[in-house]
C-alpha cells in the first residue's frame, strides 16, 4: 500500500499547478536560492490543509458552501494579482536581471499564501489520505501523519528540482529580451488559467 501511495503522490506532485508555477517563475526571476525558498514555502503551505484533513476539519469546507466560496475567491483574486504583476514585469516575479530580488521572507510568504488559498487542497487530502489507512489500523492518526510527512517531503524534493531547472536556464532567458517577453506572458497566462480553473471549482 505504501508503494501505491508514493506512486500516486509522485504523479500528483509532478503535475504542474500553482505551486510549481510559482517555484519555476521564482527560479527564473531570482535564481536557485530564491527557487529553493519558494519550494519550501509551497511545502509549508500544504501543512494547514493536511492538518485540516487529518483532524476532519476539511469537511467544513465541503459542507459549508459559503466558507468554500470565500476561500476560493480569495485564491482566485491572489492568482490574478500574481498574473498582473508578472504581465507588468513588476513585483516578485519580474524577469529582469537588474531587478532587486525580494527578501527571503517575502518569497516564502507568497508561496505559503498561494497554497493556503486553495480550498481544493483540503478537500483533496480529505479524500486522498484515508484511502491508504486500513480499517484495522491500530493508530490511524499516526499513520495519517506519516503519510502526510512523506507527501510533503516528496513535494519539497520535486519542487526543488523544478526550481533548480528553471534557475539553470535563467541567464539564457534574461539575455534574450524576446524570450523574456514571451516567458512573462506565458507565466501570466498560466496564472490566469489556474485562477479560472479554481473559480470554476465546486466543493
Amino acid at each position: 500500500m505504501m508503494a501505491e501511495f508514493l506512486l500516486t503522490s509522485l504523479v500528483i506532485v509532478v503535475t504542474p499547478g500553482t505551486g510549481v508555477l510559482y517555484t519555476v517563475a521564482t527560479g527564473l526571476a531570482g535564481g536557485v536560492r530564491r527557487s529553493l525558498l519558494a519550494a519550501v514555502g509551497c511545502t509549508l503551505g500544504i501543512v494547514p490543509h493536511m492538518a485540516a484533513a487529518i483532524l476532519g476539519l476539511a469537511a467544513i469546507l465541503h459542507t459549508g458552501a459559503v466558507a468554500f466560496q470565500v476561500v476560493k475567491l480569495l485564491g482566485v483574486a491572489y492568482l490574478l494579482f500574481m498574473a498582473w504583476t508578472v504581465w507588468r514585469d513588476r513585483g516578485p516575479l519580474a524577469l529582469r536581471g537588474s531587478a532587486v530580488p525580494p527578501a527571503a521572507r517575502a518569497v516564502v510568504g507568497r508561496a505559503v499564501v498561494i497554497n493556503l488559498l486553495n480550498p481544493k487542497l483540503s478537500l483533496f487530502f480529505l479524500a486522498f489520505l484515508p484511502q491508504f489507512v486500513g480499517p484495522a489500523e491500530a493508530d490511524p492518526l499516526w499513520r495519517l501523519t506519516g503519510l502526510s510527512a512523506a507527501f510533503m517531503a516528496m513535494t519539497l524534493v520535486v519542487f526543488v528540482g523544478y526550481g533548480a531547472l528553471a534557475a539553470s536556464v535563467r541567464d539564457h532567458v534574461l539575455h534574450r529580451p524576446r524570450v523574456v517577453t514571451w516567458m512573462r506572458r506565458a507565466v501570466a497566462g498560466a496564472f490566469v488559467a489556474l485562477g479560472a480553473r479554481l473559480a470554476l471549482a465546486q466543493p
